[in-house]
């Protein structure tokens, strides 16, 4: 990826992504060994763990170590309401003990390690300093510190999500999905898309998981990158690789991707609208912005999403996917058919009715149609 405008924001996000993928693993292997006595739930019962902090925390203070904390801007999922009462002071401790461990492997990236372990103190105000609400004008930094946090307590997908927006629009993004398969197929396998013959067992073995992808506004492509394992030290940019949408454009042979969740996505309405456009196959049910990460790598071709009436979309859950899948070759409109406005705030306000995501204009330019042609019969 050539140097340029944004050349050390994309580096130092990157790297920082790495990091914060090495976190989540150590962080979820203990969850699945000891239980999920440390999952939290929010306002809106949605859980948060050790991770979702100690990943904010993190990336918070790198940030501002290498732009400077009365320059930057952050807009980020967590606040620290929870972690301060008292009942949550071995959650707390655990955070603190989380991040200094973390930053304490910052070198192995490429990022510098604070002179001293952090305090209790200094790690609940790099929480709190990602505070921002974004807006039309300046650069704000967007992270989700884990997107999908149910999928990551079950062991199954989640994503560090990192982008940067100027003046309302996505500049760079940056995904790590620390439990995708590198071979389509063994993703395939897990979904039960096929079970090719080859593939007598499941890949279950970590160095065949995990990955950081990226793109920058001003660089043509989208790129990806094996996660590290072990004490190997971070390659970057030289172990990347260019990656690109499939070029399936015929439904009935389409692999298309939905939320988990039933309680923020209406899957009857987008099994209807499958069926009307010809879509064949089973949905992939896939948490987190790792579905955007699937038909960024070819692994899917459709990505739609038809919130429930209520619901609003935030941008954390969709910037650096967009801009990632975008620069692979994709499209991504609301269902309108119009771009995704990243320039309101934490919401994507003025949506229309929901977001498609596909690998090409031909499929996209199908969905859009059957969209028109099938909301007044909907119950959405």
């Amino acid at each position: 990826m050539e140097d340029g405008e944004y050349s050390k924001e994309l580096d130092i996000a990157v790297r920082v992504v790495h990091l914060a993928c090495a976190l989540c693993r150590r962080v979820q292997e203990g969850l699945l060994e000891n239980g999920n006595a440390q999952v939290k739930a929010k306002d809106d019962d949605s859980p948060v763990t050790i991770a979702d902090w100690s990943v904010q925390a993190t990336v918070s203070w790198i940030l501002s170590e290498y732009f400077g904390r009365k320059n930057i801007s952050i807009v980020a999922e967590e606040d620290v309401q929870t972690l301060s009462t008292p009942d949550s002071r071995s959650l707390l401790s655990a955070v603190v003990k989380t991040v200094n461990e973390c930053l304490a492997e910052a070198p192995k990236y490429g990022l510098q390690s604070p002179a001293r372990e952090l305090g209790t103190s200094e790690i609940l105000e790099a929480i709190s300093r990602c505070n921002s609400t974004g807006g039309p004008t300046g650069r704000h930094w967007v992270l989700d510190p884990v997107d999908g946090t149910l999928g990551f307590v079950r062991g199954d997908q989640y994503a560090v999500a990192l982008a940067l927006i100027e003046n309302g629009e996505v500049i760079l993004g940056v995904l790590g999905c620390p439990n995708y398969p590198l071979k389509k197929e063994c993703f395939h396998y897990h979904y039960k898309v096929s079970t090719p013959k080859l593939l007598l067992q499941p890949c279950s073995d970590t160095l065949e998981k995990g990955c950081v992808i990226y793109a920058k506004k001003s660089c043509n492509g989208a790129w990806m990158q094996p996660l590290v394992h072990g004490d190997k030290k971070l390659e970057w940019p030289n172990s990347a690789s260019l990656i690109q949408v499939s070029s399936i454009d015929d439904p009935a042979h389409a692999i298309f991707c939905e939320p988990v969740e039933k309680r923020n996505s209406n899957h009857s309405f987008t099994a209807g609208l499958a069926h009307s456009v010809g879509l064949r196959k089973q949905p992939l049910r896939v948490y987190s912005m790792v579905k955007y990460a699937a038909i960024a790598r070819g692994d899917a071709e459709i990505f739609m999403k038809f919130a429930r009436t209520g619901y609003r979309e935030k941008i954390w859950d969709h910037a650096a996917g967009v801009i990632i899948v975008e620069a692979a070759g994709g499209v991504v409109t609301d269902a309108g058919g119009r771009p995704l406005d990243f320039s309101k705030g934490v919401y994507l306000e003025g949506l229309d009715r929901g977001i498609i995501v596909c690998s090409g204009p031909i499929l996209h330019e199908k969905i859009i149609g059957a969209v028109y042609a099938s909301w007044d019969s909907s119950n959405l």
